[in-house]
Formats: C-alpha cells, sequence, structure tokens
C-alpha cells in the first residue's frame, strides 16, 4: 500500500521533468508600506480578510455558460475501509471539526483548440472542439456546520506529476483553510492522477498508482477522457459547487467565492487555463499560482511557448507565488503587477520542502500507520529546505480572498536579485532580495532553493538548509535574548510589510524563544 501511496505528497515536487512539458526590481513604495503596515497591525487572529463575517453574499452569478455536470455521491467502500486518495490526517478535520467526503461528478465535456498561434504575451484565443462523456471525482474538506463557513472555496487542480493525485497547497495552507471556515475541494482533473501511467521520475522504493488501480472497487465509475478535457473538466467542478445538479458536494456550505489552486505541474494548467479557458468560462473569482516554471499546452496537438506571461486583459486578481526553484528557471517570464496581477518571490523558499514532506508523511499515516517511510535526507545528502514558504503563503492565500472579496491588493513585493541568469547571493549564500523573513534576515541557517551539486530530478527541488557553524551564531547573536530580539523585529517587519499572518509571527517568535541559539 505504501508503494501506492507514498506519491501522494512527491507529485506536488515532481516538476522538473514530470511538470515543464505538461504543462523591475524594487520594493513597495513608502505609502504602500505604510497603507500595508496599518492594515497588518488591525488584524487579529480572526483575520478580517477570511471571517465568516465579513463574506459579502451580494457576488452576481458567474459561469453561466459552464455545463453543469451531475454530481453523485458521498462516495463509500473501496478497499480501504471507506478511505479516499489524498486523506486529510484525522485529527486536523476533527481539531477543527471539518467533514471530508469524496463525490464523483460526471457529463460532457469538451476539449479547446486553439484559434491562431499561442503568444508569449498569454493573449490565446481557444474554440470549443470534441465533446465526450466523462466521470471523474472532486474531493470535500468543509466545516461540519454550514454556518460554521466563511463563503470561501479554494479549488485545487490535483497535481499528477507523481502518476497519481496530489494535494500539496493544502498540505501548506491548511493551518488558515481550517482556522477561517474556508471550504477546500480537489479535483482529478487529469488523466495521469485516475489511470495514470506512473512517476517518470525514479525514486528507490516508489512505485506510484492512480486512482482505479489503487482502488478499482471504489473507483470504478471514474471515466476520464484525457487531458485534452481538463480544462472544461475543471470548469464544470466549480460549476457543480456553485449550481449543483441534485446532490449539492458542499452540504449546504455557501459557494460565494471560488478560488482556483494549483501548485507546480497544476500551475503550468492553470497558466493556460488562465489565459485560454477562463474567458470563455469565467467561473473562477481569483487564482493562486503557485510555483509555476511553464505553461502546459491547451492540446495534444498543440504546444505552448516557452516564455509565457499571464494574459493583461482579465478583470480577476491573480497571484503568483514562486520559490526561489521557481524563479531560477522561470524569471524570463516576469511581468510587471497591474491591478489584476501581484508576484511574490519568497527568499530562502525552495520548490518543495520540510513542511510538504510532514504533511504527506501524515497523509500517508491515515492509510498505513506503520509502514516505514523513506529517509529523505539520506537519499538526498542533507536537509530539506526548511524555510519559510509555509508562512508567507499563508498570507498570500489570506490576501488572495481579501483581493476577490473587497478588491485589495496584496501588497507589492521586490524580486529576486538575478545577476548572469543566477540568483544573487551574499556571503553566507542567501539570496539577496525577493520577500524578507526572519529566515533570512536573522539566520541560523542558509535555506536555499538552489539544487545540491549532482543532486537527483527529486533532490533538486527541495532546495536544502544548512546550518551556520557555532561560530558564527555567536558572532551574531552574543545571548539568546539577542537572538529573540533581532527575529521579533524581523518577523514584526516582514508582518507590516504584508508577507507573514499575526499567527506566522507569534510561530515565528516562539521558535526562537525555544531555540538554543547561540549554543
Amino acid at each position: 500500500m505504501m508503494r501506492r501511496w507514498i506519491a501522494l505528497w512527491l507529485c506536488g515536487a515532481l516538476a522538473a521533468s514530470g511538470c515543464a512539458g505538461d504543462d523591475g526590481d524594487g520594493g513597495p513604495s513608502d505609502s504602500a508600506v505604510e497603507a500595508t503596515t496599518t492594515m497588518a497591525l488591525e488584524q487579529t487572529t480572526t483575520s478580517a480578510a477570511v471571517d465568516s463575517t465579513s463574506v459579502s453574499t451580494t457576488v452576481p452569478p458567474r459561469g453561466e455558460a459552464v455545463a453543469v455536470p451531475a454530481v453523485d455521491g458521498p462516495v463509500d467502500g473501496g478497499d480501504r475501509g471507506g478511505l479516499p486518495a489524498n486523506p486529510a490526517p484525522r485529527e486536523l478535520l476533527e481539531d477543527h471539526d471539518y467533514v471530508e467526503e469524496e463525490f464523483f461528478i460526471s457529463g460532457e465535456a469538451t476539449a479547446y483548440e486553439p484559434v491562431g498561434e499561442l503568444g508569449e504575451d498569454g493573449m490565446w484565443e481557444v474554440e470549443p472542439a470534441a465533446t465526450t462523456p466523462y466521470t471523474t471525482r472532486i474531493l470535500v474538506r468543509r466545516p461540519a456546520e454550514p454556518a460554521d463557513a466563511n463563503g470561501v472555496v479554494g479549488v485545487e487542480w490535483l497535481n499528477v506529476s507523481g502518476g497519481q493525485d496530489a494535494d500539496p497547497d493544502f498540505g501548506f495552507l491548511y493551518p488558515e483553510i481550517l482556522a477561517r471556515g474556508t471550504t477546500w475541494v480537489g479535483v482529478s482533473a487529469q488523466f495521469g492522477g485516475v489511470d495514470g501511467p506512473g512517476l517518470g521520475i525514479e525514486i528507490p522504493g516508489v512505485t506510484a498508482i492512480p486512482l482505479k488501480t489503487a482502488d478499482p472497487a471504489r473507483y470504478e465509475p471514474i471515466d476520464h477522457p484525457g487531458d485534452d478535457y481538463s480544462y472544461d473538466i475543471y470548469s464544470q467542478a466549480a460549476q457543480a459547487i456553485r449550481r449543483p445538479d441534485g446532490v449539492d458536494p458542499l452540504g449546504g456550505v455557501p459557494a460565494e467565492h471560488v478560488i482556483a489552486i494549483g501548485e507546480s505541474q497544476s500551475a503550468g494548467r492553470l497558466t493556460a487555463y488562465i489565459n485560454a479557458v477562463h474567458p470563455l468560462a469565467d467561473i473562477y473569482d481569483g487564482f493562486l499560482v503557485h510555483s509555476r516554471f511553464g505553461a502546459s499546452p491547451i492540446s495534444a496537438d498543440s504546444a505552448s511557448p516557452e516564455v509565457v506571461n499571464f494574459r493583461s486583459d482579465l478583470n480577476d486578481p491573480i497571484l503568483w507565488f514562486q520559490t526561489e526553484t521557481d524563479v531560477a528557471r522561470a524569471f524570463p517570464a516576469r511581468q510587471p503587477d497591474t491591478d489584476r496581477l501581484v508576484t511574490w518571490e519568497v527568499a530562502g523558499a525552495a520548490h518543495a520542502d520540510q513542511s510538504q514532506l510532514d504533511y504527506g508523511n501524515a497523509s500517508i499515516r491515515v492509510i498505513e500507520p506503520d509502514f516505514p517511510l523513506p529517509d529523505f535526507e539520506e537519499l538526498c545528502g542533507g536537509t530539506l529546505n526548511q524555510g519559510p514558504q509555509p508562512l508567507v503563503l499563508q498570507r498570500a492565500w489570506s490576501d488572495l480572498v481579501r483581493w476577490v472579496i473587497d478588491g485589495t491588493p496584496p501588497a507589492p513585493a521586490a524580486e529576486l536579485e538575478i545577476r548572469d541568469g543566477s540568483i544573487t547571493r551574499d556571503e553566507l549564500g542567501i539570496a539577496v532580495g525577493g520577500i524578507r523573513t526572519p529566515d533570512v534576515d536573522v539566520p541560523i541557517a542558509v535555506h536555499s532553493g538552489t539544487p545540491r551539486p549532482d543532486a537527483s530530478v527529486i533532490c533538486s527541488l527541495f532546495g536544502s538548509t544548512t546550518p551556520l557553524a557555532a561560530e558564527e551564531l555567536a558572532l551574531r547573536y552574543p545571548t539568546h535574548e539577542d537572538y529573540v530580539e533581532q527575529v521579533r523585529v524581523a518577523a514584526d517587519a516582514a508582518l507590516g510589510a504584508g508577507f507573514l499572518l499575526p499567527e506566522g509571527v507569534e510561530a515565528l517568535v516562539a521558535e526562537a524563544e525555544a531555540a538554543s541559539i547561540p549554543a
């Protein structure tokens, strides 16, 4: 069973080969900093961006042209005691009074074909091509009591780089999602997650098994026609949430703001969706595009340019979130921020990291409590990246939700500095520029998104964390109180600049207080 499910947490990271083909510097102005500082200091642990009392109930209908799929479920049975693929750790759901349910959606899906050339500017035009029947699944995590929901639904395009479905963004975002009463929906939009060919990237001891192979009894009704139809399937998943036909997959939870989410390979699919399909479907209210290298093709018979921008004429917000690993590959596709696009590049973050692995391991333990997990530090030759990605991404999500609801954009961010095609680094090896946090400005280790020399494909995505020598720590922090105070100042600065939530500041300060620094 472990060989079936270990890629649940890997495939969010398998972008270097499995996803790339399938798929002005400066900080904010003084006025912007002042505005975001005031906003951040006014926030409490019940952020106004996502508090259940803050959501408008007067959102006009969207996506009425999208076909309404039939919804069946909740799905039960199968070979794993009723558990779905990608089960969330039970304690997370129980602690926040959430339920997890799975549904089948089915209907007629449409494939698209390009009209003319697909240019680098992202102003892509497509038209409907073939249609065919389909059945796939959606996985829902929602408050048990509809009254506890905040009306926001995040719809994650499940990542299939590993040959089966994975939910990497829920793994990064669950503290913010669950704390605010947000509903999460994962969509099996692609063939690879349903009946795919396997990993495609060699990892010792790992065999990826997609849905229909892993649990034939549970997933026998699924019939996926192929990735040409994935874009319309993703639109219809949102339609099943907004206008359910028969069974309501949200169990009465309101769906007032529906936001698309995709990481790595799925970010490439979202980029193509934004540029080509969203102008036709108009069913998502905003987009979190996380760790994108390129853009996926629209169809098997088409290809995307190597460098692709987001189209510039959309009315819905896009937050493009990039780690060091992503920027090193995708910086030629940078484009200026607009009133509909904000890009965040995070110093010290890697495409995949230890927190992602920890969440994935907890998910695996739901299925196989006693199975020995592989030692990735041994596999990759050192400590995996333990940088600031989760806390900054949680602020990004919170701010994107606020942007969708009331039009207030996230804070602008400085770009990571690129020189001669590579990220510029200081004397310690820490990236210059980008979003700053205590992890990089009050360092006790060097967090990097750059692969170790001779790293395998999978290990190249996990970056590294290298502790500073004791002598260096003693010079920087003569006393423990000095260290804690510097962390507190840097964390407050990141909060004021708009890149951490108050909860993130509390977590970083508590971690500093508990650390034996200096040794």
